[in-house]
């Protein structure tokens, strides 16, 4: 499993093959055993295997081939519809209307995700996740006709691999790990941790594509810029609000 983990590669091409029923749904009990707050298991997990429904997903996610490409899509939801209702029918009033709630189903969610994740690549299934889940939250509160208390968090796309890229880098060790206390970085320390990063010829290339003068420009001009962070996080705001979770007073 450990060489499984440390060989993880996101796949965006896929085979026309299916991932049979009974893989599929030993990926998804391997989810079920992730760790959970206070086993409430506070999350839910769409399948899409539906073709045109995946067209119209593909186009939800900025047209990436790969959604419609890939035969099968799980949707990681945090969801505190279901326990709210089972609270209630046992005369129990919930009070998960507010951000630390969302916050609890959303880490629940992603743990479920990554341990399914895992268990899709264990059977040689390949994988990607896509962070555009929460960009498109209120497309697809809608597209998946989601009660008040469900939210999309994050999603997997899942199939054979029909491609094998090379590992991408990783930051070194000491660029992350903190002992006992978090000891902030000084600007030697950030030129050492980001040396490597910065030399790739994959970066080096990237970097005279956009025309700019290193990476750090390419994240913060080009790919994660101030306006789409403003404009998209609005909107998620909006859409958990409209969920029902942000109810912060007494």
């Amino acid at each position: 499993m450990l060489n499984t983990i440390l060989e993880h590669r996101s796949i965006r091409k896929y085979k026309d093959k299916p991932v049979e029923d009974k893989i599929l749904n030993q990926i998804l009990e391997a989810g079920f055993r992730a760790s959970t707050t206070g086993n409430m298991q506070v999350y839910s997990i769409i399948v899409t295997k539906d073709k045109k429904r995946k067209e119209k997903l593909c186009e939800l996610y900025f047209n990436q081939e790969m959604v419609k490409e890939a035969p099968v899509l799980l949707t990681f939801c945090a969801d505190f519809n279901r326990f709210n209702k089972w609270c209630r029918q046992r005369n129990a009033e919930p009070c998960y209307d507010n951000a630390l709630s969302f916050f609890t189903g959303a880490i629940d969610a992603l743990l479920v995700a990554q341990n399914v994740a895992i268990a899709a690549e264990s059977f040689g299934l390949g994988i990607c996740y896509l962070g555009t889940t929460i960009y498109q939250a209120d497309k697809l509160i809608d597209f998946f006709n989601c009660p008040k208390g469900v939210v999309p968090i994050t999603t997997l796309v899942v199939g054979y691999p029909d491609e094998n890229p090379d590992l991408v880098d990783r930051l070194p060790y000491d660029g992350i790990i903190h002992k006992e206390v978090y000891k902030d970085y000084t600007s030697e320390k950030i030129n050492n941790i980001y040396k490597e990063k910065e030399s790739l010829p994959e970066t080096k290339e990237i970097i005279k594509e956009n025309k700019l003068d290193n990476l750090a420009q390419v994240f913060t001009q080009k790919r994660y810029t101030k306006k789409d962070n403003i404009y998209f996080s609005k909107i998620f705001l909006k859409s958990i609000e409209s969920q029902g979770f942000m109810n912060n007073e007494e």
